[in-house]
């Protein structure tokens, strides 16, 4: 009954043509505009002619100027119900969309970061996870991007899943199928700057980093993972053994290494259930199975509503508490030339790994302990 409800929330989205994409009319009020930069190893839809799910071996980039309605609660992607009208007030759409290869690539994000003040020029990819349809991807890191103001120019890698809740072992094959995807999409944009690259990594696009970063590593390509200065994985579907071992292969991990993680993840107790495990990694309950690798851990359990399954970038509460005090813009920073901002937390510190449990923020004379300290304390 259990695993039925939480299909049931999955299944939810069925509500939505989830591949759907809207374009705005030229004459059509426009939201907030944010550039997104794809580079992708989906295959073309030979009946849509978009990217669809099925898998391509050459990657192809792509670059999206995404509206962001006004009316919308923060965290929230609206789209129209199947059958209902767009709506650029209501609805997230694409004004306009640019293909391109590889060279054009690298100019435009270094364009994109010439933009910027000086001090922004990083460059993230976040990556998705299961179930995810190519706009699906798109419209997140759009998202994400305004919502928590994030540094920097937004890139995504959208790799092939199949945007099915029931089709789990093709999307972990198809995470496998990609990993030479994502290392050239991180060569790529690392030639397009000197700035630092950050790698931002959800559910299954957690296994995805973590498996391209160890495909590096093998390869001996160490420059190559200098230049990535920071990894976040947010609820990171990933067998807990198999990460410690990816980690001690790969190396010095880059720093700073944050998870998000959520005891409240609905979506990852299912995942443990399917591979017979208790826990994945992206809501382990005692941060002591990865001691010694020298990451943290963000445990917004607190705030985790319905599935929980990507709590970080859909909390309208985190959200806020994040956005004020710049937590994810300090998080994701270089650690030697800042500050990382007050938060109510509780921390807890092992040898070598550090566990932040955030809480809501009800009660302003409580003490917030310095999330910065329980970093250097890695």
């Amino acid at each position: 009954m259990r695993l039925a409800l939480v299909l049931v929330v999955v299944l939810i989205a069925g509500c939505t043509d989830r591949a759907r994409i809207d374009r705005l009319p030229d004459d059509a009020p426009v939201g907030d505009l944010r550039s997104v930069h794809v580079g992708t190893t989906r295959a073309i839809d030979p009946e849509t002619g978009a990217h669809g799910r099925g898998r391509a071996s050459d990657m192809q980039f792509i670059q999206y100027e995404v509206s962001i309605p006004p009316e919308r609660e923060t965290g929230a992607i609206e789209r129209p119900r199947r059958n209902q009208p767009f709506d650029p007030e209501r609805h997230f759409g694409v004004r306009d969309s640019i293909e391109m290869d590889a060279a054009e690539y690298r100019a435009a994000v270094r364009r994109r970061l010439a933009e910027m003040p000086s001090d922004q020029r990083e460059s993230i990819i976040f990556v998705h996870g299961f179930n995810t349809t190519f706009i699906e991807g798109v419209y997140r890191v759009a998202q994400m991007s305004n919502d928590l103001t994030l540094p920097g120019v937004a890139l995504h890698y959208s790799w092939p899943s199949l945007g099915a809740p029931l089709a789990y072992a093709h999307d972990r094959d198809s995470a496998l199928f990609a990993r030479d995807g994502l290392e050239r999409m991180i060569r790529e944009t690392a030639a397009a700057t000197s700035g630092r690259v950050i790698l931002i990594g959800h559910s299954m696009g957690g296994h995805l980093v973590m498996e391209t970063l160890r495909q590096i590593a093998i390869s001996g390509n160490r420059s190559l993972l200098d230049r990535i200065g920071g990894v976040m994985l947010i609820s990171p579907d990933i067998d807990v053994e198999l990460f410690r071992a990816q980690a001690e292969r790969i190396g010095e991990l880059p720093r700073p290494f944050l998870i998000v993680s959520s005891q409240r993840d609905r979506i990852l107790q299912l995942s443990a259930r399917l591979t017979g495990q208790r826990e994945r990694l992206g809501n382990i309950s005692d941060p002591e199975v990865i001691d010694g690798l020298g990451v943290t851990v963000l445990d917004v359990s607190a705030f985790s509503t319905g599935a929980g399954h990507f709590t970080v970038g859909s909390s309208p509460a985190l959200i806020q508490l994040l956005g004020q005090v710049g937590a994810v813009e300090a998080a994701l920073g270089d650690e030697q030339a800042g500050r990382l901002p007050l938060l109510p937390a509780t921390i807890l510190t092992l040898q070598n790994t550090t566990q932040i449990i955030l809480e809501p923020l009800t009660d302003s004379r409580r003490t917030m302990p310095r999330l910065e300290q329980a970093l250097a304390d890695e």
